[in-house]
């Protein structure tokens, strides 16, 4: 997420409109625990396109990259064939990147191993919830690609599955500290 390094996700939406695109994403799911494997895909999809760009960016096309990657079904992603590829490179809707495209059709094919392995995406993240965020990032490094530092940590904050993605005078924090710490 591009932000002044001076302020929080939640200093820089408190004074957007209630409909203003941010400001309805942190209010409504930044930090939010997310169950589903597609979901918490879709979730790595949008932070590897948004590598380079703005938040405000992917956030206005995210519809548009969910649509034209199947819905953020890890199963057919993990199946693109090169017509895929050029399909998805000639999609305006899209952020048109040929490396971050093949990293996230790798990473389908990743994740499926995870699955087979520990019977969820989702479970392989709980089952590593207590390393550091030092050790989150090796363990996306080793096993994922386009997961850099960043990208991993805003996953991870994104998802609810560190702490950190409200500051606690938040209205929103309360909400997503009760939610995600009641429900694991």
């Amino acid at each position: 997420m591009s932000l002044d390094k001076r302020k929080t996700y939640c200093q820089f939406v408190q004074n957007l409109p209630k409909d203003d695109i941010n400001r309805q994403y942190h209010d409504t799911q930044y930090g939010f625990k997310i169950d589903s494997d597609n979901e918490l895909f879709g979730r790595l999809i949008l932070e590897i396109n948004q590598a380079g760009l703005s938040w405000t960016t992917i956030l206005k096309k995210s519809h548009n990259i969910k649509a034209a990657f199947s819905n953020y079904n890890i199963v057919e992603i993990a199946n693109y064939n090169d017509k895929n590829v050029k399909q998805l490179l000639s999609n305006k809707g899209i952020i048109r990147n040929k490396l971050k495209i093949n990293a996230i059709i790798f990473n389908a094919k990743k994740i499926i191993t995870l699955q087979s392995e520990y019977g969820s995406f989702n479970k392989w993240l709980i089952h590593h919830r207590s390393l550091s965020l030092e050790d989150w990032i090796k363990l996306f490094k080793t096993n994922f690609k386009f997961t850099g530092r960043e990208i991993t940590k805003e996953f991870l904050l994104s998802t609810g599955l560190i702490e950190g993605a409200h500051v606690d005078c938040c209205p929103i924090y309360k909400i997503t500290h009760l939610k995600n710490n009641i429900e694991f």
